[in-house]
């Protein structure tokens, strides 16, 4: 773990550097300390176990991840790296470990076969064998030219719309459950099928809020691939072991804790310059020139509209940005407006008029996943060690 873990520090550190710099994290950059880490991994819990069901489970959960992921991105050739890697005639290739692996873990390696596990086999390879033949088939376009009443072409776009929006949430709950019965069957894994379980839930989690926009691509792929590469502490941490042993929550919690940080020094700042704006966004944003918008990295916070007196200009409610940010629509980036100036002459022209304009403070967020990653390796999760601290006091 040692070993995996140095992978992952230095991958996180020129992953920020990247993100940084131009706000993108090629999905290659990730590949090299994954095979470090899924190989470190393996290796431990074959030493720890010597359960080649289990290794076979985790490295199933693992294939399951990077097969979602070129089910998302198959046929794409913009990835620095990895056009032949998401070439569309791999699919079927790709299919195979993918369905091989759990099928080896559940019944051909295990120790005893349980029949409860064959249902939610048949589940897993049902799921993701339909979503590949309707990806192999070029669904929806080439399913709608055959419909002859829209209505029926609707229904059948909403059905599918549901499925490969939401299908990997039912995988990410068969591994779980799984898990679950080969922790408690005879035979079984015993307690290190937990391990399986919280990769599981924790990365299944993240999966889907990257998938529904409420969290960013590289850092939903930072916290995924670190609890994949680091399950456990590599040793024991300065401030004790955390309760779980699971490592990834405790660099989420650290994360979390130290980005708390930057709304109040932003908050400070914006009382300093005297800034005016109703009281939580002094903790999230700033105001900038429009004209000079395009030179700086976050969303724009306020709907500015022209009127016939003028500029019309109000804050964007929380819950609408959330909303808008689930749907994917209206949240004007300044990377866009850089990148893209033809598209929003408009809004440009507006930000003009308007003097100043207020966004959101652009920390990528892998950033504090960098230095939660380190600080909970080296001292442990903040979190518990506040409450043992809190308890012993009382």
């Amino acid at each position: 773990m040692v070993i995996a873990a140095i992978a992952v520090l230095l991958t996180l550190i020129y992953t920020s550097y990247l993100d940084i710099r131009d706000r993108r994290v090629p999905f290659i950059h990730w590949l090299p300390m994954l095979a470090v880490g899924v190989t470190c991994t393996s290796v431990l819990l074959w030493q720890t176990t010597a359960s080649a069901s289990l290794v076979a489970g985790y490295l199933a959960l693992v294939a399951s991840f990077l097969y979602a992921d070129y089910l998302d991105n198959r046929g794409r050739k913009d990835s620095p790296g990895l056009a032949g890697y998401y070439a569309e005639s791999r699919i079927f290739w790709y299919l195979v470990p993918v369905l091989v692996l759990p099928a080896l873990s559940w019944f051909v390696l295990a120790p005893s076969v349980n029949v409860q596990l064959i249902p939610w086999y048949a589940m897993f390879a049902g799921i993701f064998g339909y979503i590949s033949w309707m990806e192999y088939r070029g669904w929806p376009a080439q399913t709608l030219k055959k419909k002859g009443k829209q209505k029926a072409a609707a229904r059948e776009l909403n059905v599918n719309e549901v499925l490969t929006r939401w299908y990997f949430v039912v995988i990410i709950l068969i591994f779980a459950i799984t898990s679950v019965l080969m922790l408690f069957g005879t035979g079984a894994w015993g307690a290190p099928a937990l391990v399986i379980v919280l990769l599981s839930v924790f990365c299944g989690v993240f999966y889907i809020f990257g998938r529904l926009n409420l969290f960013g691509g590289a850092d939903a792929w930072a916290l995924i691939f670190i609890a994949v590469c680091v399950p456990v502490f590599p040793f024991t941490p300065l401030l004790g072991s955390s309760p779980l042993g699971f490592l990834a929550f405790s660099v989420l919690i650290n994360a979390l804790l130290l980005n708390l940080l930057t709304p109040v020094g932003i908050f400070l700042i914006n009382v300093i310059r005297g800034n005016r704006a109703p009281v939580m966004y002094l903790f999230f944003g700033f105001p900038v020139n429009g004209e000079e918008i395009r030179n700086e990295w976050g969303f724009v916070m306020e709907d500015i509209e022209e009127t016939d007196d003028g500029v019309s200009r109000k804050f964007i409610t929380f819950f609408d940005a959330i909303r808008r940010m689930y749907a994917g629509e209206n949240r004007v980036y300044t990377k866009d407006l850089r990148e893209h100036p033809e598209e929003f002459t408009h809004e440009l022209a507006i930000y003009k008029k308007a003097g100043t304009v207020w966004i959101s403070y652009a920390v990528p967020f892998i950033i504090p996943i960098t230095a939660g990653f380190l600080t909970a390796v080296i001292f442990g999760d903040f979190l518990f060690a506040i409450m043992r601290i809190v308890a012993g006091g009382v």
